[in-house]
Order: structure tokens, then C-alpha cells, then sequence
């Protein structure tokens, strides 16, 4: 009797509530060795909607280079990149306030598969932390939560996870972007881009005071927009910007052999 044990795809998924959030998501893995290491070589990544599973949850299949027998080992990485995963809570400050948001997880490694070890770290910008989740083997340094490590894991495991802690970045959100691009007959390229930004984190409780935001730095509203960043080809020139209410009259215009900012 000959028996083959073998498989060409992993599976990874993602609860729906974070799958909605999913921006982007890609498999690598790095092949030969020594100096002739080469890395990010990219795998195949589809959605795929198995039979029988939850409808909780969203697959997507890593297609491997070749098919693995019993013993056999591989080792890719996995990245992904999800946005608006922060909720801010509470959802309204003042202009006084710090922002403080909610990161909502698993500690454990959602897989059809069993799990023989695994370990979670959360690293936060601040070490300020107003509550998380704490487990068995949870450990707190300075800014970074560390769950586990775990072993021998069901199948399907799920513990989950809230982290509530400052977060005083501003949230830039872009709601709408119209790029127009114009080419003359003389080679020259015109690109202009129309922004609609608002800022998605904590909303404004109550009215903004200009007095307190000029004479009271630490009251300027810790998460508000100062400045936008541009990044431009190094060979762009003729450079305008304005907004809705007019000219934009701070600004500072920078160049280097990669790139022109603004």
C-alpha cells in the first residue's frame, strides 16, 4: 500500500470584523543561501471561501512553490496591513483632551491548523495604557504587551483581546482623491491632485479657542493636523498648492537627488 502525505497550499484567515479592514496582504519567503540569499520572493495570495467554515471568518490561500512531504519544512512570512482598526474611545474630546483609541485582537493565531507554538507582542507608541486584556503568560515592558507563548493549540483557537491606550497621531483619512494628468506636446507632464481630508480619529467636543491654541501650546489639541507631508518626483518643478479658503502661506519646499518635498 503506498501513501502520499503531501500539500502545495496554507491557508491563513482573518475574523470578518478585521477582514472589512484589510487594505493589503502579501506572502514572501526567501530562497538559497549565504550571499546568494535572495529575499521577497512574492507568493500567489487569493481569497477562497472553504465548505463547512463559519461565515465569521474570511480565508485567503498562499499558494506554495512546491508541494511539502512529511518532514518537510517551509518558512514565509505573511504581511497585512489593515486600516481604520483603531477605534478612538471616548469618540469625543475637547481641545485639551489626549486621544485614547482601542485595538481589539486575538491572542491567538486564528489556523485551521494545530498550533505547536506561538507568542503575540503589541507594541504601542506610548507607554501610557489605560487597560488590556491580561491572560495567562502576559507580560507588560514599557510600551510593548507580549501574550504567551502558547503551545500545543487547537485548531481554530481564538482568545480575544483589547488594548485601550494613547494614541495622539492624527488620523489623516483621504475621502475622496481625483488625480488629473495633462501631457503637452512638448513632454511636459502636469499632474494635479485634489485632496478631500478630514481627520478620523476623536471629534472636537465643544468650540475651538484660538486664544488658547496661540498663548497655551500643551492645549493645541494633541491629536489635531499641523502640517501635511508631500513626497514628489525629484524632477518636479512649478510647484502650487492652495486649499478651499485660499493660499496656503506656510509652507517650506525641499529637494534632494530622490525626491522633492513639501
Amino acid at each position: 500500500m503506498l501513501v502520499l502525505s503531501w500539500f502545495q497550499k496554507f491557508c491563513c484567515r482573518f475574523p470578518s470584523i478585521q477582514s472589512k479592514n484589510l487594505a493589503y496582504l502579501m506572502a514572501t519567503y526567501s530562497e538559497g543561501k549565504g550571499k546568494a540569499k535572495s529575499s521577497g520572493v512574492s507568493l500567489s495570495v487569493k481569497e477562497v471561501k472553504p465548505k463547512g467554515m463559519p461565515p465569521a471568518l474570511t480565508f485567503y490561500s498562499v499558494t506554495l512553490p512546491k508541494g511539502l512531504g512529511k518532514g518537510d519544512s517551509f518558512t514565509f512570512d505573511v504581511l497585512a496591513v489593515f486600516t481604520h482598526s483603531l477605534r478612538p474611545f471616548p469618540e469625543k474630546i475637547t481641545q485639551a483632551d489626549i486621544q485614547l483609541v482601542i485595538f481589539q485582537d486575538s491572542a491567538h493565531f486564528l489556523t485551521p491548523y494545530v498550533v505547536k507554538f506561538q507568542s503575540l507582542s503589541i507594541k504601542l507608541p506610548d507607554s501610557r495604557i489605560e487597560s488590556y486584556t491580561k491572560l495567562e503568560n502576559t507580560k507588560l515592558h514599557g510600551s510593548e504587551i507580549k501574550y504567551g507563548p502558547f503551545e500545543n493549540l487547537p485548531s481554530f483557537s481564538f482568545s480575544p483581546i483589547f488594548v485601550h491606550f494613547e494614541s495622539n497621531q492624527p488620523f489623516a483619512v483621504a475621502k475622496e482623491l481625483v488625480r488629473e494628468i495633462e501631457i503637452s506636446h512638448w513632454g511636459n507632464v502636469q499632474v494635479t491632485e485634489h485632496y478631500n481630508l478630514i481627520h478620523g480619529g476623536a471629534e472636537s467636543k465643544g468650540e475651538f479657542s484660538r486664544l488658547d491654541y496661540q498663548a497655551r501650546p500643551h492645549l493645541r489639541g494633541a491629536s489635531a493636523f499641523r502640517h501635511l507631508v508631500a513626497k514628489l518626483p525629484p524632477r518636479a518643478h512649478s510647484i502650487y498648492y492652495r486649499d478651499e479658503i485660499g493660499n496656503i502661506s506656510t509652507s517650506h519646499l525641499w529637494s534632494d537627488s530622490k525626491k522633492v518635498g513639501i
